[in-house]
């Protein structure tokens, strides 16, 4: 009798001390929320997404999360698309394209590739399973980033500076001349980095204008490489498509009927809830925590 009170009473201790320990919590490696900050699932994401004309991933380049869910949700774009799906990449610029059509439909290996395309750092790492699943899924992947050494002329010496190119060269760019809103908030965030003596300068507002004419080409391209009624999915920095801004604010421009929709990836402490400054920013907010493992 005593050994049965003694293991009734040490069953009892255990229950106690389960009861009294603190609950174990899930270290989620990300969250999604809509963009009032409500908690979105991925699924519910997933068929929104695909029932839109075009798709902003605003990624930050360097986040191994983002890129992972990039690929998850191109694959489950095709699926959900029965292949009607384009892929653009702000990672690839234009004069690259025919390199990335011989390489998605099997005509370039991998070495020759990349010697030629110049493709990004993390491209290895981040990039390159996407071009890969395009090439076994037989999709189109289309680079809509402006070759960054016109960029570059425009930052140094405004958009007078593309007026000497031949045509066959301003054919990779968005048609000139180039309209620059200034008053687009994210052209004024950026002049507000250069504080307010510098906001007006003439170098500032070339630099600007250097990020216009990146924002005016992916438009155009991506725009053009849009069939009837695909889908077509662009990955960027979050910064060409946060608030609807950058890019969006340019192919409104072209085609206002489209129906787009967007992602932005952000960095909080918590996960929790989605923090009052990152509200708005895109339809669905991807969260990544701030001590997130960096691919660069």
């Amino acid at each position: 009798m005593t050994g049965m009170i003694s293991r009734v009473l040490l069953l009892v201790l255990a229950a106690l001390l389960l009861a009294t320990a603190a609950p174990a919590q899930d270290r989620p490696a990300y969250r999604l929320f809509t963009a009032a900050g409500k908690p979105a699932g991925y699924d519910k994401m997933l068929r929104e997404l695909a029932a839109a004309d075009v798709v902003f991933f605003g990624e930050q380049h360097n986040d191994p999360i983002g890129h992972w869910l990039e690929l998850q949700l191109t694959k489950d774009l095709l699926r959900l698309k029965q292949g009607q799906l384009v892929l653009g990449l702000e990672m690839f610029e234009r004069d690259v394209q025919p390199l990335l059509d011989q390489y998605t439909t099997g005509e370039l290996d991998d070495k020759a590739f990349e010697v030629a395309s110049r493709p990004w750092p993390n491209y290895a790492t981040d990039y390159r399973p996407l071009l890969q699943l395009a090439r076994q899924q037989k999709f189109r992947v289309v680079g809509t980033n402006v070759p960054r050494r016109y960029a570059s002329l425009v930052a140094r010496g405004g958009l007078p500076a593309l007026d000497t190119l031949s045509p066959a060269t301003k054919a990779w760019l968005a048609p000139l001349p180039l309209p620059v809103d200034f008053s687009l908030p994210g052209y004024q965030n950026m002049a507000q980095l250069f504080g307010a003596d510098a906001a007006h300068a003439a170098g500032t507002q070339n630099i600007i204008r250097a990020q216009a004419l990146k924002d005016a080409t992916m438009a155009y391209f991506l725009h053009q490489a849009r069939p009837a009624g695909h889908l077509l999915l662009h990955l960027n920095g979050s910064y060409h498509s946060d608030n609807h801004d950058g890019i969006l604010a340019y192919l409104r421009q072209q085609n206002p009927k489209l129906k787009v929709l967007t992602i932005s990836t952000v960095t909080q402490e918590q996960l929790d809830k989605l923090d009052e400054e990152n509200k708005q920013k895109a339809d669905f907010v991807l969260v990544v925590p701030a001590d997130m493992t960096k691919t660069y």
